[in-house]
């Protein structure tokens, strides 16, 4: 099942699902007043389903009749970041073949690993901004994997067991804040810089999330065009390493690497301008459209 935050009018944020009816994809608001009673029982956001078990859900739902007044065409839907806040990101360095070819390194022996910021998270449609300070700035298409419940101190044979599902994640980075800081954490957690969405898919929706392509296009251009089978560390190995460093908990989110074709790669290079807008997109999770725009303009 794909499950999402829906805005409504008034800017209210409420958990929802993804349905197929007659050939369109309909947004549901399981929290409308017109469906079944014991759906006004559910927690009133996303992050606590996934605290509460998201396949156990995603059964219950689906057998679910939900009100006409609930549904909506999909295209029509205004999505939040399907976790607005989540406790924190959990991102990948240096983790595809292809990137690291592109830059001449040896793969690392061990995962590199970061913390970004949960606040910097956005939504579908929603902008980048950037400040007239940060310097160059890349997109970053990549997996992302989103925790279901706590992990300290696990092995990879028992990772997967962690996993509530998967989404799209865009790790925007300032490029010249990472390089003079030789750290990722200030680079990495400006505003903004952490879209997400566009739904969450539960584990039974991805086939085989080692086998999934990985594309970016800026202004239409592609500029990135990777599959996770190039991933130097697993899902399963950067679930399992994490752990050791910190607890992972019910929402978190592991950022799993981008490929090749980050800005600096191109000649000239592709570094995110005002007036510009990106498409990340992992293959059965959706596309995330996203605009950048000046920081202190609308």
């Amino acid at each position: 099942m794909r499950f999402i935050s829906l805005q409504r009018d008034g800017g209210c944020v409420v958990p929802g699902i993804v349905l197929r009816r007659d050939g369109v994809d309909v947004a549901v608001d399981v929290t409308h007043a017109a469906n079944p009673p014991w759906c006004a029982a559910l927690p009133a956001d996303l992050l606590a389903w996934i605290e509460t078990g998201l396949d156990a859900l995603a059964a219950r739902l689906d057998a679910t009749a939900f009100a006409d007044a609930a549904c909506m065409p999909l295209a029509g839907a205004t999505l939040a970041a399907p976790l607005p806040r989540p406790g924190k990101v959990v991102g990948a360095a240096f983790n595809f073949h292809d990137a690291l070819r592109e830059r001449g390194m040896p793969p690392p022996a061990a995962p590199v690993i970061f913390i970004k910021s949960g606040r910097t998270v956005i939504g579908p449609g929603q902008p980048v901004r950037l400040a007239a300070d940060v310097g160059n700035v890349t997109y970053e298409a990549e997996l992302g994997v989103v925790i279901g419940r706590t992990a300290l101190r696990i092995d990879a044979a028992h990772a997967m067991d962690h996993v509530a599902g998967y989404l799209v994640v865009n790790d925007v980075s300032a490029s010249d804040m990472v390089r003079a800081d030789k750290a990722f954490v200030r680079g990495k957690s400006q505003p903004t810089f952490c879209p997400c969405g566009p739904w969450i898919a539960t584990r039974d929706e991805v086939a085989d999330p080692g086998a999934l392509g990985v594309r970016l296009r800026l202004d239409g251009v592609s500029r990135q065009q990777g599959n996770t089978a190039d991933l130097v560390f697993g899902i399963a190995e950067l679930i399992a390493h994490a752990s050791t460093q910190m607890p992972l908990d019910p929402g978190d989110i592991i950022a799993t690497g981008t490929p090749a074709g980050v800005a600096i790669a191109h000649d000239p290079p592709a570094w995110l301008r005002p007036g510009s807008a990106m498409t990340a997109e992992v293959d059965g999770l959706g596309a995330l459209h996203n605009p950048i725009v000046a920081e202190g303009k609308p």
